[in-house]
């Protein structure tokens, strides 16, 4: 069985989905690899790295997925490349089903299996597959650290001969893996850390890494069987906007992160709460590229309303692309591993598996 992997578009996406480590442990399993010509060589992993595994380098896009069984990538590649994908050949990454359906129909007519790996189940047996988290984690360590460049002042309590320096306050909006990494992230740099979420289950865990959880009265808790949130009622909203105004007056730097899975992310911060933070306070929005938490919000610029910075990023994860790519690496290694018979040497989708069946797209 054969694995391939070509270079994504490097103008949208950094990450690469074979690291050396994995190449390895694809290998040591009997599976061979192909990769294409400089495919790590932006992070530092030069084509000789991987040769010396046994990885196969090759230049034409076309030849890789001519050999392939498995086609490892970020997301969904460009249609000339999904045009040379052959029948019962798969292919695995964050496919998007809900923006790419008419792709996917097409090629689930050619016959090619299709695993979207940001459908797994949350169960205990994929955490180690689970791209979502993996990502997440860096996306909400290294949104606090964008936020806190662009913040003119210090972020810990100082206390100097010259008088005292407060310590920053911050507000995270929704704290699943990206904002309790924000909430993480921004303690251990000295800041007093507030946080807010629909689902009251995530009071306890904003507490435990020492941050203050803000809940309207009353409160319910939105989350789904799945363990992520849900839609609130117009009550609840009118609640939420009214104890947010209040506290983002004295709020420096508010992190974004709340999504609704397969919607436009849920609008929070409000023009009227904007216009009365504080001159300097700024506004990260991690759900930009879904329409973002925050009014003014626009991917990939920053947005200056009365001395309010507002900024989102297409990827941010570009930032930290090695530290990316090594996580990203390890759950589609993982996720192979559970679909790969070793026995025969070859795929074997069992439906009757909850991760296979509930990634695979029909």
């Amino acid at each position: 069985m054969k694995i391939v992997s070509i270079l994504e578009d490097q103008n949208i996406e950094k990450r690469i989905a074979v690291t050396p480590e994995t190449a390895k442990k694809y290998i040591s399993l009997g599976i061979d690899v192909s990769l294409q010509k400089n495919y790590g060589a932006h992070l530092g992993f030069d084509d000789n790295l991987y040769k010396d595994l046994g990885v196969e380098i090759i230049n034409s896009e076309k030849d890789l997925f001519d050999k392939a069984d498995i086609v490892i990538q970020l997301g969904l590649p460009s249609d000339d490349k999904l045009s040379y994908l052959k029948e019962n050949q798969s292919i695995i990454g964050v496919l998007n089903p809900y923006l790419n359906k008419k792709k996917i129909d097409d090629l689930v007519k050619k016959k090619i299996n299709n695993f979207s790996l940001e459908l797994l189940p949350r169960i205990t047996r994929a955490q180690s597959m689970d791209i979502l988290s993996s990502q997440a984690n860096l996306a909400g360590y290294k949104a606090v650290i964008e936020s806190f460049a662009y913040f003119g002042k210090a972020i810990p309590m100082m206390m100097t001969a010259a008088g005292t320096i407060p310590a920053a306050k911050v507000l995270v909006v929704g704290a699943g893996v990206a904002g309790l990494q924000a909430i993480a992230t921004a303690k251990r740099m000295g800041a007093i850390v507030f946080a807010t979420d629909v689902r009251m289950a995530s009071k306890e865990q904003v507490e435990s890494l020492g941050g203050k959880f803000l809940s309207v009265e009353g409160a319910e808790n939105l989350e789904t069987d799945g363990g992520y949130a849900k839609e609130a009622s117009d009550e609840f909203k009118k609640k939420q906007e009214e104890l947010l105004a209040e506290t983002l007056k004295k709020i420096d730097i508010v992190i974004c992160t709340a999504l609704i899975p397969g919607k436009k992310a849920p609008m929070i911060i409000k023009e009227n709460m904007i216009k009365n933070m504080s001159t300097g306070s700024v506004i990260y929005d991690l759900a930009a590229i879904q329409g973002g938490n925050s009014a003014f919000t626009e991917v990939d610029k920053i947005i200056d309303k009365g001395g309010v910075k507002i900024m989102g990023e297409t990827n941010i994860l570009n930032k930290l692309p090695t530290s990316a790519s090594n996580l990203y690496a390890r759950n589609v290694f993982n996720f192979v591993s559970n679909l790969y018979d070793k026995e025969k040497k070859k795929i074997n989708i069992n439906l009757e598996d909850e991760i296979i069946e509930k990634t695979l797209l029909k």
